[in-house]
């Protein structure tokens, strides 16, 4: 079977349902021809320019992002600027663009899941539930147990494994013990209070605010901060599984690679910092 773009969005569907998207968000096919060809898909976590650099060398024509390329309403294209690079070179090149955001953090084995079984979690439900009574077992977040308690300082380092990290930020109190945890890949600061509420030694999310580490503190809760990357840069692989499945299914017969270009935003700097000439 030859594939077309449609084919693909129709296969993500089927896997991380559009539905269950949030309102604000802006999933599925967001540049590019439903009709169009595919020749080989590239899967990556944010849509930049140096992502589709790497489209445009490994001839890839149609992308696939967990992050939409286009999120608010645009009110002028500036080709100037990067983001406006971006369209321009997506569109020239026939580079169709694929989102699955918050549709894959609410799925039934999707971003969360994949964080938390890395883990070694198990028994897995979501921690807030989407209400979709036709698709069961959706919602945000995820909460799960190990098979035996471990210790605090196996786990930190299970974490920091997991996230590829050299170190984490953790506000409240670390128990010496940890069965029970609480995981929502990407921003998930205001899941915190039903982390709590549900009984997690542990919440690992990212972009946790000052009140909310503030607030664990006070309720003797330990929150990890594991950056937005790193917690949801294990969804990049499960999203080229996905479709690597489909391909098979299919008989598709073209190439999905998850993208060898991206690297955390962030970097850590020490005492022995040189400004780069």
């Amino acid at each position: 079977m030859i594939p077309h773009v449609k084919n693909i969005v129709n296969s993500l569907n089927l896997d991380a349902p559009f539905s269950l998207a949030e309102s604000w968000d802006n999933v599925g096919l967001l540049i590019g021809n439903p009709d169009q060809i595919v020749s080989s898909i590239l899967v990556g976590l944010d849509p930049t320019n140096v992502l589709i650099n790497e489209a445009l060398a490994s001839g890839a024509n149609t992308v696939v992002t967990h992050h939409p390329v286009i999120f608010r309403p645009l009110s002028s294209i500036n080709t100037a600027d990067p983001s406006g690079r971006l369209l321009e070179k997506a569109l020239s090149n026939k580079i169709a663009i694929i989102a699955c955001h918050t549709n894959l953090d609410s799925a039934t084995n999707g971003v969360s899941d994949i964080l938390a079984t890395k883990l070694g979690l198990r028994e897995l439900s979501p921690l807030l539930s989407s209400g979709e009574k036709t698709i069961s077992e959706t919602g945000l977040g995820r909460i799960g147990s190990f098979s035996a308690p471990v210790s605090a300082e196996v786990f930190m380092k299970t974490v920091r494994k997991v996230l590829n990290l050299p170190s984490i930020q953790v506000a409240g109190k670390v128990p010496e013990k940890v069965k029970t945890v609480a995981v929502c890949g990407g921003s998930g600061s205001d899941l915190a209070t039903e982390a709590f509420a549900r009984g997690a030694d542990i919440y690992l999310s990212a972009e946790i605010k000052h009140n909310t580490a503030i607030w664990a503190i006070e309720n003797n809760f330990c929150i990890i901060d594991g950056t937005h990357f790193a917690t949801e840069q294990p969804s990049v692989g499960l999203l080229a599984e996905k479709l690597n499945r489909s391909n098979n299914k299919q008989n598709w017969n073209i190439t999905v690679r998850q993208s060898e270009t991206e690297s955390h935003p962030f970097v850590l700097i020490d005492g022995n910092y040189k400004r780069e000439k």
